[in-house]
């Protein structure tokens, strides 16, 4: 039974069953999400004997990197997670000015359709557990480790819909913010969705002062769903109120994901319908240059469009910034690495 994602709790309870006693779980869980430990054969303060009979009942195994990709200037670093079943997962450290940031997926491929992302090319093969999520995020930490670096924030903005994921992702930031792992802070956590109004509302009331991305790339429904099938189960009018509850319960701002995709969405008339669209809500609204799909067709703006579009939505008093592009030279945009592998037959 591999208890690698486990809370201390859940393996203290475990334990006890195995007539091992409670204390025990502060030390294997530390050694697991601390010291980078892959068996219970380099748990020094454990008895010898004990760290036997652990082997025999237990194991602790982490996804294997299947591949990594570092960026020309070093800021960037993407591994493909390879998980015991075949499956993949992509996760990107990004070095900012502010700190480090670790972009984790949550299933392995996605079935929501976006027409301008990677990532649903192949489809959704399942979602990932608990312990899956997490080892993205812990093996990035044990890698900064190294240099005397940690992990500062994670963005769910990776491969698949989180809130079709609910349980496992909730559980995996409640793992991550836990003092025995990584310690990471809940304002430190951003969950990206494409809408699903049902998780947006559900996360309001989970009481976790995390903050909530949507992305939304269009000013009007009609837009938004030839580019998002997801608009049609859940129109943008339902999404922004869902939002917009998400903000009230929790003080936290919205922000608004605007991929950018040249002569589709990035019109001076899309951005003043986006304006009217967020004037007065407590959010904001990143600006993202598309990475380019092969496959999809679709292209980015020249810059002194996209700049354009920032000072349309900031004459109407809607905070805008252009997201810092990095890792565009390593396919960095999710599911770009993932798909290529699976198109080589790897």
């Amino acid at each position: 039974m591999n208890i690698f994602g486990w809370m201390k709790t859940e393996l203290a309870d475990a334990l006890r069953e195995e007539g091992i006693p409670r204390f025990r779980a502060d030390q294997i869980i530390r050694w697991m999400y601390q010291r980078g430990a892959v068996s219970f054969d380099v748990m020094d303060n454990l008895p010898k004997l004990l760290r036997a009979q652990l082997a025999e009942r237990f194991s602790i195994e982490r996804p294997q990197v299947g591949a990594r990709l570092t960026s020309a200037d070093g800021a960037t670093i993407k591994l493909l997670y390879a998980f015991a079943d075949g499956q993949t997962a992509e996760t990107v450290l990004m070095r900012h000015p502010y700190g480090n940031s670790v972009c984790v997926s949550t299933q392995a491929g996605c079935r929501m359709g976006c027409a301008f992302c990677a990532s649903t090319l192949h489809g959704l093969a399942r979602n990932l557990t608990v312990g899956e999520i997490a080892a993205q995020v812990i093996g990035m930490a044990d890698y900064l480790r190294q240099e005397g670096a940690r992990v500062d924030t994670i963005v769910v903005m990776g491969s698949g819909e989180p809130m079709e994921n609910y349980d496992n992702v909730i559980g995996a930031l409640r793992l991550l913010h836990a003092e025995e792992t990584i310690g990471l802070s809940y304002r430190g956590m951003t969950l990206s969705t494409s809408g699903i109004v049902p998780g947006i509302l559900r996360l309001a009331e989970e009481g976790l002062p995390i903050s909530l991305s949507i992305s939304l790339h269009a000013p009007t429904e009609e837009l938004r769903s030839s580019l998002m099938p997801v608009n049609r189960m859940y129109p943008m009018a339902e999404v922004l109120r869902a939002a917009q509850t998400y903000a009230a319960r929790t003080k936290r701002r919205v922000t608004y994901e605007y991929i950018l995709i040249r002569d589709v969405n990035d019109g001076v008339r899309e951005a003043e319908q986006l304006a009217r669209l967020l004037r007065g809500q407590l959010a904001s609204v990143n600006l993202i240059p598309i990475n380019p799909v092969a496959e999809r067709h679709l292209f980015r703006p020249p810059r002194e469009t996209v700049l354009r579009f920032q000072r349309i939505l900031e004459a109407h008093h809607v905070t805008a910034t252009v997201r810092r592009e990095m890792g565009t030279d390593i396919q960095a945009a999710c599911g770009q690495l993932r798909s290529r592998l699976m198109e080589a037959g790897l």
